[in-house]
């Protein structure tokens, strides 16, 4: 039996009974976790950084990618790679899945700042890296804010220090997930962070945030693979829930912003495992 209730000794208290591992203390208050300083900031080490190589040169895009490769092995980090040979490759149709983008700036049918300044009508974030056979293109760079550029031909030491630069600078946005959801005809960069919660209906996923909802097809299970290692769990069949942006959890009901969602029998036990695991490892 676990009493639950606020740290202070205020709000309501009740009783949780669990088979087996036990929650210990789950705090019960109105307003976020992180709005009383519980909890420190998140840790970004262990996720996966997602690259995009924009160039037209074979060899260059062989060298980058061994580059990564070796990077990975020295640094204990771990990369997903994706190649393109042309600028129009990746700015049309973006789908803002990258962290890191290296940009060629000459390439045949798109160049790569026409390509930046199109990517960064929809994704604020990216880092870019502009690849160059010139250093004179720093008044355009800063047009579309990169962060640095790499001068061809490129030695691993210089590499090296870059991509120390790059994932400094990702990390330092707390690696949060980004997914590009449609809204009124255009679609919107979104943080996994600003998701209140995910409900299915109609075999439409809705995406609520405290500004919008963005709805878009899809199956719940689909979204909780592509929000894994982000502290999304399930309370119900129907909604996946930022652990985040919880309030509350009283009797049979999880308050995540002002809204109350059903905590049910099955999903119960998970959820609240699920909550006290995030708790106990010090995320925002």
């Amino acid at each position: 039996m676990v009493s639950v209730c606020d740290l202070w000794g205020r709000g309501n208290v009740f009783d949780l009974r669990l088979a087996g591992n036990f929650i210990e203390c789950l705090p019960v208050w109105s307003g976020s976790w992180q709005e009383r300083g519980l909890i420190g900031r998140r840790n970004g080490g262990g996720n996966m950084t997602r690259i995009a190589i924009v160039d037209d040169e074979a060899c260059f895009q062989e060298q980058m990618k061994e580059y990564l490769s070796r990077y990975e092995k020295e640094e204990g980090e771990r990369f997903q790679v994706s190649v393109f040979t042309d600028g129009l490759d990746i700015a049309e149709n973006y789908q803002g899945h990258w962290d890191v983008i290296f940009m060629d700036i000459k390439m045949k049918h798109m160049d790569g700042m026409t390509a930046a300044r199109k990517i960064r009508g929809y994704d604020s974030r990216v880092i870019l890296i502009f690849i160059t056979t010139m250093g004179n293109y720093a008044i355009e760079g800063y047009e579309v804010e990169a962060l640095d550029f790499i001068v061809k031909p490129l030695e691993y030491v210089q590499f090296r220090m870059k991509m120390r630069r790059a994932l400094n600078a990702v990390r330092k946005g707390d690696m949060k997930k980004y997914l590009l959801l449609a809204r009124e005809g255009h679609k919107e960069r979104v943080s996994s962070d600003d998701i209140f919660y995910i409900e299915v209906k109609n075999h439409s996923l809705h995406y609520v945030t405290d500004v919008h909802t963005y709805v878009v097809r899809g199956r719940l299970g689909d979204a909780e693979k592509e929000l894994e290692g982000f502290h999304f769990a399930r309370c119900n069949q129907s909604y996946l829930v930022n652990l985040k942006q919880v309030v509350r959890v009283e009797k049979e009901q999880v308050q995540v912003g002002g809204v109350f969602l059903v905590l049910s029998r099955t999903w119960k036990k998970s959820f609240l495992r699920e909550l006290s695991d995030y708790l106990e490892a010090g995320y925002l």
